[in-house]
């Protein structure tokens, strides 16, 4: 089985008498049930947990926990209110606090359509009985399983949750590619099961596109026709991967994470461009080539400010031919000096470094994933939009009076909640 790549694989650790929780996320069921079965027959201890989510506009959650051997648990849960959120508070940190406390390590198997940020959220803001869920156990990592035959049309997808007949509130506006794209890019680790229909040459493209959305991610590649359980339980359990001060995607920038890989050239056709500049984008212009600069990419991801609106940080996602634009809350140098203090650590130094006489901390910063994409055209038609010589002399008070096609669509407010299970509004 091949090496792993990535940072996050530890030789060692630190003694930790708590069990191990791993999360297990993917968004087609054959995939990640495989590799839970794989898992459970290696170890018998192993406790899986899992939540069907049929009736969940119902207020219905069917919960099921079971070993290798058989199903330990099979219960109906009524839920005050019937969302991802209320079922995570409600029941699945109550039920991992309780079966903790048994000493066994724990197997969490997401449903499809969760995204395992909400997760992440919930274990690290939550108590279960006053007691924070981190003290009875330890989240080891967080394990996307992406299907190599419906991947790439998973992630080119137009279709909505809502349209599909699957999303899991009433208020869950998301893209099927939006979904697939979080549960990848919030990954430690990334496992490709199977082969694509097409040959070799196409499974390797999507290991390398794979690799160009998550590159701080473990990644792996299985056959799915022949898993060894036990090579792939030290491959994928107890690894220590998982690091919970990890920002969301959008936040990895503004805190000096890598956002992503600048990789021109393609690579079985692959090709990840990183623009990054100090000027602030003119409000129409950036506006005007919104739908070229993203015709032939399959993800892009990062934050922008616009000359306009110079307080705002705003993140841009796109995926599944839907951009997403939302407000990210203020840039350091828009915030009085006493508000500081309530500011993460981690973005105040990584601002602190970057730090621009004139513009502060504001920047661009985006990466575009695509096949056969232009790179050069590409840094071209986003230069093109940002403010010429003379544009930045009028100065911050004649840019907030120009026109502008994004009046009204960021308010200044904290960004949105990682653990909502609603998304940005998409354009495009």
């Amino acid at each position: 089985m091949p090496s792993p790549t990535g940072p996050h694989d530890a030789t060692t650790a630190p003694t930790d008498d708590r069990p191990a929780l791993t999360v297990l996320s993917g968004f087609w069921p054959a995939a990640t049930f495989a590799t839970a079965r794989a898992l459970l027959a290696a170890d018998p201890s192993l406790l899986l947990i899992r939540h069907d989510l049929t009736g969940i506009r119902a207020g219905l959650v069917r919960r099921v926990v079971r070993t290798g051997s058989g199903i330990v648990e099979d219960e109906q849960v009524a839920l005050v209110h019937g969302c991802v959120s209320c079922t995570l508070r409600e029941d699945v940190l109550p039920t991992l606090a309780r079966l903790a406390r048994t000493g066994r390590d724990l197997l969490l198997l997401l449903p499809d359509v969760v995204e395992p940020e909400a997760v992440a959220a919930a274990c690290a803001h939550c108590a279960v009985d006053g007691t924070p869920l981190t003290d009875l156990l330890r989240v080891d990592s967080y394990l996307t399983v992406v299907d190599a035959e419906h991947l790439l049309d998973g992630l080119t997808s137009t279709d909505d949750l809502r349209a599909l007949g699957i999303q899991a509130a009433d208020d869950d506006h998301r893209g099927l590619a939006d979904v697939v794209a979080r549960q990848i890019e919030y990954a430690d680790t990334v496992v490709l099961w199977g082969r694509h229909p097409d040959g070799p040459y196409d499974t390797d493209r999507l290991a390398v596109l794979l690799h160009r959305m998550a590159p701080w991610a473990a990644h792996f590649r299985l056959d799915d026709d022949l898993v060894d359980a036990h090579a792939l339980t030290r491959q994928l359990r107890h690894t220590h991967r998982h690091r919970p001060e990890t920002p969301s995607v959008l936040n990895r920038g503004l805190q000096g994470h890598a956002l992503g890989l600048h990789e021109p050239h393609p690579d079985h056709g692959v090709v990840s461009a990183v623009f990054r500049a100090r000027r602030p984008f003119h409000p129409t212009r950036l506006h005007d080539v919104l739908e070229d600069v993203n015709a032939e990419i399959i993800r892009s991801r990062g934050h922008l400010w616009l000359a306009s609106q110079p307080d705002t940080v705003i993140g841009w996602e796109f995926a599944g031919g839907g951009l997403a634009l939302a407000g990210l809350g203020p840039w350091l140098t828009a915030l009085p000096d006493d508000r500081w203090t309530h500011v993460d650590n981690q973005r105040r130094l990584a601002a602190a470094l970057d730090w621009d006489p004139y513009y502060g901390d504001r920047h661009q910063h985006l990466v575009l994933i695509g096949l056969d994409t232009d790179p050069v055209d590409l840094h071209r038609t986003l230069a093109g939009c940002l403010l010429t010589d003379a544009e930045l002399a009028d100065g911050e008070d004649a840019w907030r009076t120009w026109p502008d096609p994004f009046a009204g669509c960021f308010p200044l407010a904290a960004p949105p909640r990682a653990d909502s299970d609603a998304a940005p509004s998409r354009t495009g």
